[in-house]
């Protein structure tokens, strides 16, 4: 089952992504680097609950 997912960056704070994610698989959260529009640069992105 895949369910949805918010991705937060770890510098601003800021909630910028939406992914699907399938739990069984990953059960664990989610870490990846992704641009943040707000920091104008690559951070790390954590999901968040």
């Amino acid at each position: 089952m895949r369910t949805k997912i918010t991705l937060e960056c770890t510098e601003c704070k800021q909630r910028n992504y939406d992914m699907m994610k399938d739990k069984k698989t990953h059960p664990e959260r989610m870490e990846t680097k992704k641009y943040c529009k707000f920091c104008k640069r690559h951070t790390l992105h954590k999901e968040t609950k």
